[in-house]
Order: C-alpha cells, then sequence, then structure tokens
C-alpha cells in the first residue's frame, strides 16, 4: 500500500491521538515528571508590625516527597534602602510532607515597611527527607509588599 505524505500525516495524528505513537508518550511522560517534580513552597504571607516588632508570618506547603524533620534557614532582611538591616537563623521545624504548615517570627526593632526584601540565604540544618531538599526544590512567594528571595 502506498501512502502520500498526507495519509502519513494524517495517520500519524491519530497515533498520537489515540496514545500510540512513541513520540507523543514520551512527551506526556516527561510532562508527568515535571508535574511531579520535588519542592519546597514558601510564600510570606503577611507581615504585621506588632509594638515595636515586625511579625512575619510564612506558608509552607512540602512536596519534596517526604517528611522534613526540622528545618533552619539563614535569613537576611534588607532595609528600605537596601542595606543588610538583620541576618539570623529562622527554625521552621518539622514540615510533614503534603500537609501546610504557618510559621511566624517576630523581628524586633525593625517596622515592617523598613524591610524591603527577605533572602533565604540558604539551609542551615535538614533533617529528614532527601540530601538538599529543604534548599533545591525552593518555590518562593509573596502575598506582601515585601519581596522573598533565594
Amino acid at each position: 500500500m502506498n501512502f502520500t505524505p498526507a495519509t502519513k500525516f494524517s495517520h500519524v495524528i491519530a497515533l498520537c491521538a489515540a496514545g500510540m505513537f512513541p513520540l507523543a508518550a514520551q512527551g506526556q511522560s516527561s510532562d508527568q515528571e515535571a508535574a511531579e517534580a520535588p519542592f519546597l513552597a514558601i510564600e510570606l504571607s503577611a507581615a504585621d508590625d506588632v509594638g515595636s516588632a515586625c511579625r512575619m508570618s510564612f506558608l509552607v506547603q512540602n512536596g519534596t516527597g517526604g517528611d522534613i524533620a526540622q528545618a533552619v534557614y539563614e535569613m537576611v532582611l534588607f532595609g528600605r534602602e537596601g542595606q543588610v538591616a538583620l541576618m539570623t537563623l529562622l527554625d521552621f521545624q518539622d514540615l510533614p510532607m503534603g500537609r501546610p504548615r504557618v510559621r511566624q517570627f517576630q523581628f524586633e526593632g525593625l517596622a515592617c515597611d523598613d524591610i524591603s526584601r527577605v533572602l533565604i540565604n540558604g539551609a542551615q540544618t535538614c533533617e529528614g527527607g532527601d540530601a538538599g531538599a529543604c534548599i533545591d526544590g525552593l518555590d518562593l512567594s509573596t502575598r506582601t509588599k515585601t519581596e522573598l528571595i533565594g
């Protein structure tokens, strides 16, 4: 049987639609792998002045594939002019897989409006999970005017 280029093309389209063309199946699996890539989402959810301190609330979602027993991050808070205002360690405690957690920290002597951005400088401690689970798949976001970077 002789196939014209148009006929060959229509057969390839039909096989792709049926999921039977090998290249189409390979594309699907890489899309699935990308959707299932390990991540650790940290969102700066709120920044509120409490007396003479700024209280920051972080929402954390662990999608690394396993529980993290303890995560301690080295954080750098920058002032309005871009200068380092504070460098500190924040203990996010345990981060169970698939369960959101909110962690709050207060920074005495700093008004929230005076903090322009927060840098996650690295993970001081990461117990449980794969090596690098606390830093490799970081997905950072903010709901405040303060930038969260890492």
